[in-house]
Protein backbone atom coordinates (compact mmCIF):
# COMPACT_ATOMS: atom_id res chain seq x y z
CA UNK A 1 0.00 0.00 0.00
CA UNK A 2 2.06 3.00 -1.24
CA UNK A 3 0.00 5.78 0.40
CA UNK A 4 -0.21 4.41 3.93
CA UNK A 5 -1.36 6.96 6.50
CA UNK A 6 1.29 7.57 9.18
CA UNK A 7 0.42 9.98 11.97
CA UNK A 8 3.22 11.88 13.69
CA UNK A 9 3.84 10.48 17.18
CA UNK A 10 4.36 13.10 19.86
CA UNK A 11 4.67 13.19 23.64
CA UNK A 12 3.61 15.88 26.11
CA UNK A 13 4.13 16.54 29.81
CA UNK A 14 1.37 17.75 32.10
CA UNK A 15 3.24 19.37 34.96
CA UNK A 16 1.30 20.88 37.86
CA UNK A 17 2.63 22.61 40.95
CA UNK A 18 0.58 24.58 43.46
CA UNK A 19 -2.44 24.75 41.17
CA UNK A 20 -0.50 26.05 38.17
CA UNK A 21 0.59 24.25 35.02
CA UNK A 22 3.95 24.57 33.30
CA UNK A 23 3.71 25.56 29.66
CA UNK A 24 6.23 26.71 27.11
CA UNK A 25 5.83 29.82 25.03
CA UNK A 26 7.17 29.11 21.56
CA UNK A 27 7.60 30.76 18.19
CA UNK A 28 5.55 29.09 15.45
CA UNK A 29 4.62 29.98 11.88
CA UNK A 30 1.36 31.27 13.39
CA UNK A 31 3.16 33.47 15.92
CA UNK A 32 3.85 33.08 19.63
CA UNK A 33 1.91 30.08 21.03
CA UNK A 34 1.50 28.22 24.32
CA UNK A 35 2.08 24.49 24.48
CA UNK A 36 2.66 21.76 27.01
CA UNK A 37 6.32 20.79 27.02
CA UNK A 38 6.08 18.42 24.06
CA UNK A 39 7.75 17.06 20.98
CA UNK A 40 8.24 14.21 18.59
CA UNK A 41 9.19 10.65 19.41
CA UNK A 42 12.71 10.03 18.10
CA UNK A 43 13.95 6.73 16.64
CA UNK A 44 15.25 4.34 19.28
CA UNK A 45 13.36 5.77 22.28
CA UNK A 46 10.22 4.91 24.20
CA UNK A 47 7.41 7.44 24.62
CA UNK A 48 8.28 7.72 28.34
CA UNK A 49 11.93 8.47 27.57
CA UNK A 50 10.92 10.91 24.82
CA UNK A 51 8.76 12.83 27.27
CA UNK A 52 11.59 13.20 29.79
CA UNK A 53 13.94 14.32 27.01
CA UNK A 54 11.49 16.88 25.60
CA UNK A 55 10.87 18.44 29.02
CA UNK A 56 14.63 18.79 29.55
CA UNK A 57 15.15 20.30 26.08
CA UNK A 58 12.23 22.73 26.29
CA UNK A 59 12.31 23.76 29.96
CA UNK A 60 15.81 22.84 31.23
CA UNK A 61 14.17 20.75 33.98
CA UNK A 62 14.53 17.08 34.72
CA UNK A 63 11.21 15.23 34.52
CA UNK A 64 10.24 11.71 35.52
CA UNK A 65 6.93 10.52 34.02
CA UNK A 66 4.87 8.57 36.56
CA UNK A 67 1.47 8.18 34.85
CA UNK A 68 -0.09 8.28 31.41
CA UNK A 69 -2.86 10.92 31.29
CA UNK A 70 -4.18 9.92 27.88
CA UNK A 71 -3.58 9.18 24.22
CA UNK A 72 -4.93 11.75 21.79
CA UNK A 73 -5.44 12.00 18.04
CA UNK A 74 -5.54 15.45 16.44
CA UNK A 75 -5.71 16.61 12.83
CA UNK A 76 -4.09 19.91 11.91
CA UNK A 77 -3.77 21.97 8.74
CA UNK A 78 -0.66 24.16 8.53
CA UNK A 79 -1.71 27.73 7.87
CA UNK A 80 1.27 28.59 5.70
CA UNK A 81 1.56 25.43 3.57
CA UNK A 82 -1.87 23.84 3.81
CA UNK A 83 -0.27 20.54 4.85
CA UNK A 84 -2.76 18.13 6.43
CA UNK A 85 -1.05 16.53 9.46
CA UNK A 86 -2.31 14.12 12.09
CA UNK A 87 -0.67 13.84 15.50
CA UNK A 88 -0.90 10.92 17.90
CA UNK A 89 -0.01 12.33 21.34
CA UNK A 90 0.92 10.45 24.48
CA UNK A 91 0.47 12.78 27.46
CA UNK A 92 2.21 11.99 30.74
CA UNK A 93 2.29 13.52 34.18
CA UNK A 94 5.08 13.07 36.66
CA UNK A 95 7.64 14.62 38.92
CA UNK A 96 9.47 17.81 37.99
CA UNK A 97 13.11 17.65 39.02
CA UNK A 98 16.11 19.92 39.11
CA UNK A 99 16.35 23.03 36.97
CA UNK A 100 19.53 23.36 34.92
CA UNK A 101 19.66 27.12 34.35
CA UNK A 102 22.83 26.80 32.25
CA UNK A 103 21.01 24.71 29.59
CA UNK A 104 19.80 26.56 26.50
CA UNK A 105 16.17 25.93 25.54
CA UNK A 106 15.22 24.31 22.22
CA UNK A 107 15.11 26.54 19.14
CA UNK A 108 11.85 28.45 19.11
CA UNK A 109 11.16 28.11 22.83
CA UNK A 110 11.01 31.60 24.36
CA UNK A 111 10.33 30.74 28.01
CA UNK A 112 8.33 28.66 30.44
CA UNK A 113 5.17 30.04 32.03
CA UNK A 114 2.98 28.80 34.88
CA UNK A 115 -0.78 29.27 34.43
CA UNK A 116 -3.85 28.36 36.45
CA UNK A 117 -6.60 26.31 34.80
CA UNK A 118 -8.73 29.46 34.44
CA UNK A 119 -5.85 31.35 32.83
CA UNK A 120 -5.39 28.44 30.43
CA UNK A 121 -9.07 28.42 29.53
CA UNK A 122 -8.96 32.19 28.94
CA UNK A 123 -6.01 31.94 26.51
CA UNK A 124 -7.20 29.17 24.19
CA UNK A 125 -6.64 31.33 21.11
CA UNK A 126 -2.90 31.26 21.95
CA UNK A 127 -2.70 27.46 22.36
CA UNK A 128 -0.61 25.55 19.84
CA UNK A 129 -3.41 22.99 19.52
CA UNK A 130 -6.69 22.07 21.22
CA UNK A 131 -4.82 19.22 22.91
CA UNK A 132 -3.02 21.68 25.24
CA UNK A 133 -6.18 22.30 27.25
CA UNK A 134 -7.73 18.85 26.69
CA UNK A 135 -4.77 17.11 28.31
CA UNK A 136 -4.94 19.45 31.31
CA UNK A 137 -8.70 19.03 31.66
CA UNK A 138 -8.21 15.25 31.66
CA UNK A 139 -5.49 15.62 34.31
CA UNK A 140 -7.83 17.77 36.41
CA UNK A 141 -10.53 15.09 36.03
CA UNK A 142 -8.12 12.65 37.69
CA UNK A 143 -7.22 10.58 34.64
CA UNK A 144 -4.07 8.61 35.45
CA UNK A 145 -3.06 5.31 33.90
CA UNK A 146 -0.13 3.01 34.64
CA UNK A 147 2.94 3.55 32.49
CA UNK A 148 2.85 -0.18 31.71
CA UNK A 149 0.01 0.58 29.26
CA UNK A 150 2.65 1.97 26.92
CA UNK A 151 4.82 -1.00 26.04
CA UNK A 152 8.00 -0.44 24.05
CA UNK A 153 9.43 -3.62 22.60
CA UNK A 154 13.19 -4.06 23.01
CA UNK A 155 13.54 -4.05 19.21
CA UNK A 156 12.76 -0.32 19.21
CA UNK A 157 15.55 0.41 21.68
CA UNK A 158 18.18 -1.71 19.94
CA UNK A 159 17.49 -0.80 16.31
CA UNK A 160 17.58 2.80 15.16
CA UNK A 161 16.05 3.28 11.70
CA UNK A 162 18.11 5.10 9.10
Amino acid sequence: MPNRWKPNVTVAAIIEQDGRFMLVEEETTDGLRLNNPAGHLDPGESPVDACAREVLEETAHDFAPTFLVGIYLNRFTRTRTGDDITYLRFAFTGTLGAHHAWRPLDDGIVRTVWLTPNELRATQERHRSPLVLQCIEDYLAGKRYALELVHTDASVLTHVAV
